[in-house]
């Protein structure tokens, strides 16, 4: 992916708004730049300095075509298990549209609890939280992983809840994703926020 590559629209497109989270139909030719594409959606840049967040399902209006394991998983004959493992699988292939980097390794998710149910199935309670109190993205990515979550083999129900306390901080990134960013924390500072960008 060459973020210098300019690509026009094929066709007219739904998009969300970076960080707004409003939707909104860009028109065919608009040119845009594909600054990351993981999880299944692409993040770009339109000429006129806004970021948008296209869906997989728009991919073609881009003219690329998405990659197999950022489709939703397919049926296999195959009966398979229901694992924890699987969950935090599923988790970490929904991405912050801004951030090239999974939200488990941001931190951003701060419970998963398995409850199950009277068939047998199971029902996922979530609490996540994002970067930043006043995102507007908290309802898409909230969606993205109701979404990836009820596709799990046994999962029947699925609870996203956005929680802002305690308040996120780059203490709770993983350490790969504070290298992957070039952030330094200074966990010796009595405020957990201090941090230092290499």
């Amino acid at each position: 992916m060459d973020p210098n590559k300019l690509i026009r629209l094929t066709r007219g497109c739904e998009v969300t708004a970076i960080p707004s989270g409003t939707r909104s139909l860009l028109p065919a030719g608009t040119e845009v730049r594909i600054m990351q594409s993981l999880g299944g959606s692409y993040s770009v840049w339109s000429n006129y300095g806004e970021m948008f967040r296209v869906d997989a399902k728009d991919a073609d209006a881009l003219g690329v075509t998405p990659a197999v394991k950022d489709q939703a998983p397919q049926t296999s004959a195959q009966p398979q298990e229901f694992s924890e493992a699987k969950i935090w699988e599923q988790l970490k292939t929904v991405y912050d549209p801004e951030i090239p980097v999974n939200i488990v390794d941001l931190g951003l998710i701060y419970a998963c609890d398995i409850n199950s149910l009277e068939d047998g199935s199971k029902k996922l309670d979530v609490k996540m939280t994002m970067t930043a109190p006043g995102c507007g993205m908290g309802n898409v990515l909230k969606a993205d992983v109701e979404s990836k979550l009820s596709h799990l083999p046994g999962v029947k129900e699925v609870q996203v809840e956005v929680v802002f306390d305690p308040p996120w901080t780059p203490v709770r990134m993983s350490e790969a994703a504070r290298l992957q960013l070039g952030i330094d924390v200074d966990y010796g500072s009595s405020d957990s926020s201090t941090t230092a960008y290499k």
